[in-house]
Formats: C-alpha cells, sequence, structure tokens
C-alpha cells in the first residue's frame, strides 16, 4: 500500500508542475527571435578590389553532401567566417602569403599568396569524415565561381568576422 501511494504521489505531483508550467508558458510574454541579416544572390559583377589590396573570394556550393556541416574558415587560429552550404564571402588583403585553414575532426590548410589588384577563388567541399564531415579548402576558378553563383547566397551577418567585406550584393540606400 505504501509503494502504491507513494508511486500515485510522484505522479500526482508531476501532473500538478505540468500543468503549473504550462499555465506560466501562456502567461509570459512572447520573445521575437532576432534573425541575422539575411544574405542576397552572388552580384553579377563584384565592386572593384581597393588600392593595394587582393581579393579572395571564398564559396561552398548548395551540394546535399556535408550540408550540415558548417565550414569555418580561419587564418592562424583567427576565425575569418563560417559558411553553410550555398553561401560566399569577399575578403580583401594586403599582399603576401596567407595559411587559411578548416577544421573540424581534422584541420585542411591551404597556402596562397594574395597579389595587389587580383582576386582568387577558394571553394570548401564537406568530405566524409569517421565521425564528422570533414572541410576541405581548394584553389577554384572565376569560371566555376561565375556558374555556381545563381546558387549562392552571401554568408549572414552573425557568420561574417570583422575583416570580411559587406554584401556586396546589398543595395546602397537612396541618398
Amino acid at each position: 500500500m505504501t509503494k502504491l501511494f507513494t508511486c500515485g504521489g510522484i505522479a500526482f505531483a508531476l501532473a500538478l508542475g505540468a500543468m503549473a508550467s504550462s499555465a506560466a508558458a501562456q502567461d509570459a510574454p512572447k520573445v521575437e527571435k532576432v534573425k541575422a541579416e539575411a544574405g542576397r544572390p552572388a552580384p553579377e559583377a563584384q565592386p572593384p578590389v581597393p588600392d593595394g589590396k587582393g581579393r579572395i573570394i571564398f564559396w561552398r556550393s548548395g551540394t546535399m553532401i556535408g550540408g550540415a556541416i558548417g565550414c569555418g574558415v580561419n587564418i592562424g587560429t583567427e576565425r575569418i567566417s563560417a559558411m553553410g552550404a550555398g553561401h560566399y564571402f569577399v575578403i580583401d588583403l594586403d599582399p603576401g602569403a596567407y595559411e587559411f585553414n578548416a577544421k573540424s575532426g581534422a584541420k585542411d590548410v591551404l597556402n596562397t599568396e594574395v597579389e595587389v589588384g587580383e582576386t582568387n577563388y577558394v571553394k570548401c567541399t564537406i568530405r566524409m569524415g569517421m565521425m564528422v564531415g570533414r572541410p576541405n579548402l581548394s584553389p577554384s576558378t572565376a569560371e566555376e565561381f561565375s556558374e555556381k553563383r545563381k546558387g549562392l547566397k552571401y554568408v549572414d551577418s552573425d557568420d561574417r568576422g570583422p575583416k570580411v567585406m559587406a554584401d556586396p550584393g546589398a543595395v546602397a540606400p537612396a541618398q
């Protein structure tokens, strides 16, 4: 009899708790989620490269393979940006040699030379790994980026680091 009473008492307490939390949730003020600025499709032409700088356009196609895995791009230990499937970003850098990396379970490294006035392209693909997908950075071409451009959107504002260019597809406000 004691066991039955104890189990019944626990069930009753749980039911009361569920009703109380449900009533509290109904009375709680509604909180709106703030969404990051949505990326826009890639424009046909990118803005000119600033004087004394070189440019790299990082992109990732919208394939199903590794779609849930992000491609976080770094220079050394500094995060530059993260890209989901079907996104791209643009970064203008001083000329010189750079070592970019992306890592999840394993680290992939791409060394590239940035030259004044030139634009380089880097694509990120996700390869299958033992436990998690592995990002892979590899050189690309203007032609390959152009073929995929219509299916790409600029990275969201919450994924961009401070060195990444603002969305080049954004329309400037009228003045």
